[in-house]
């Protein structure tokens, strides 16, 4: 019996969520993602029993907390971690063909989503003990006994495990999307709003002797109240502290605004069909074709480095990981004033490995010339003036393909990195996560909708 079968074996152990026989309706898959959200906001809120509060948490990035969708202390403390990692690290095996599995067959699809399940409970097991045995739920933590260790590490698993069973109802159709992008979004709104209206005083991640009001408004209406309103304080100065600036605010509407117009744009290329000569089309390519693939790649390779490396130095106490953590922390205007050194190898780090999960991408998802060719020909289709030939129809296709996954792939690394630079709320990978997330759950939605207004389409797309 291989690694992957008995990946598969384990992934058996976890209760399965039957797919539905007859498609369910769209309130009733709205309903359900809803109750799916408001069990993860009850588990990102619900502190794990036996740890001290709050939680001594080391000093992780907040892009761990919003890519991973992870909340510290809680039973969503894991958050999609184990999932994400598992199903990165199977994907790029079987992308490379490292592992032999053909994902257009039922068979070897089921066995790749039972390893995944399998491989996602080890990571959770792992990092369940990372948190526990490195202490950093305790102020002091050989004065714990064993046992309500093992309790808290059975806390952190069991969320995983309901975790990976929600995300697994979601996608086998009870629910919309996938609970992976659900979780990542509810994550990122939370941080949102908590940077907007937290009205919760907290000491400052750099000056923790500094202690004042998080959210935006909150401290504003504070200092207005108290007589020592600062503007500049308030419009940057707070970011020094890591505090929510109004600059913050504004650079992320600014954001916004931009990345739905980035995701709305389509670079359009010619097709005509044999059958139908006289009649032409276009095939329309997403100007971020690759979309925000690489920068959640390059997250979740990040926050697991970062996540580790703080685990590591929490069991350990040497400096060496915190001297990795310390180039894995996304840089502020500050940072490139007073440490550049730090913050240009961050955004060249970010940047590489951007365009590099890109190009990857879409050698593992078909999105290569090549497979574009493929698909063309197998749908009866050709470019106007070029032969029905693979190698000559993807020698075309890859003067956009490849510029477009290099061009978009950058772009999306950047607009991440000044999120982070200027201090978004949410962090700029988060961001940029949260409107491709929203924009897919759109267009999912126009889909699902045009379903219920014209039945006949059920039959003709095979949707029951």
């Amino acid at each position: 019996m291989g690694v992957l079968d008995a990946l598969a074996k384990l992934g058996l152990m976890i209760p399965s969520t039957p797919r539905p026989v007859r498609r369910p309706s769209l309130g009733r898959r709205l309903m359900f993602t809803a109750l799916a959200a408001v069990a993860f906001v009850m588990m990102s809120s619900t502190w794990l029993y036996g740890i001290d509060h709050p939680p001594r948490l080391p000093g992780v990035s907040p892009i761990v907390n919003v890519v991973l969708a992870m909340r510290g202390g809680t039973l969503a403390q894991l958050g999609i971690g184990p999932i994400v990692t598992a199903g990165l690290i199977l994907q790029i095996l079987v992308g490379a063909k490292f592992v032999k599995l053909d994902l257009s067959k039922p068979e070897d699809r089921k066995k790749f989503t039972l390893a995944s399940k399998g491989l996602a409970i080890i990571f959770a097991f792992v990092e369940a003990a990372g948190f526990v045995f490195s202490g950093v739920y305790w102020d002091v933590p050989t004065l714990v006994p064993l046992w309500l260790k093992l309790v808290v590490m059975v806390q952190l698993v069991w969320g995983a495990i309901v975790i990976i069973m929600l995300d697994e109802a979601i996608q086998k159709g009870w629910g919309l999307g996938s609970g992976v992008s659900l979780f990542i979004l509810l994550g990122v709104a939370q941080a949102f709003f908590t940077d907007l209206f937290s009205h919760i005083e907290t000491p400052s991640p750099v000056a923790p002797q500094h202690v004042e009001v998080w959210g935006l408004i909150p401290y504003i209406i504070w200092s207005l109240s108290n007589g020592n309103f600062d503007f500049g304080y308030v419009f940057v100065g707070r970011m020094l502290l890591r505090y929510p600036t109004l600059l913050g605010f504004i650079v992320t509407i600014v954001l916004i605004c931009i990345l739905v117009y980035l995701t709305i744009t389509r670079i359009y290329i010619p097709i005509t069909s044999p059958r139908l000569r006289g009649i032409r089309t276009r095939i329309p390519l997403q100007l971020l074709y690759v979309t925000n693939i690489p920068v959640l790649l390059t997250g979740i390779l990040l926050s697991d480095i970062n996540l580790f490396a703080s685990l590591i130095e929490g069991i350990t106490h040497t400096g060496i990981a915190s001297t990795i953590r310390r180039y894995l922390y996304p840089p502020t205007i500050y940072d490139f004033m007073y440490d550049p050194v730090r913050a240009l190898i961050y955004s060249a780090i970010f940047l590489t490995l951007s365009i590099g999960f890109g190009l990857i991408w879409i050698e593992i998802a078909g999105l290569n010339p090549e497979a574009q060719a493929e698909n063309l020909i197998k749908a009866g289709l050709e470019i106007p003036g070029m032969r029905r030939n693979p190698k000559v129809l993807a020698s075309y296709l890859a003067r956009y393909i490849y510029p477009l996954t290099v061009f978009s792939s950058i772009a999306v690394a950047v607009i991440a990195l000044v999120g982070d630079i200027f201090g978004t709320y949410g962090t700029g990978t988060g961001l940029l996560l949260a409107v491709g997330i929203l924009y897919n759950y759109y267009q999912l939605l126009v889909y699902e909708r045009s379903l219920e207004m014209y039945p006949a389409l059920k039959k003709i797309l095979g949707e029951y």
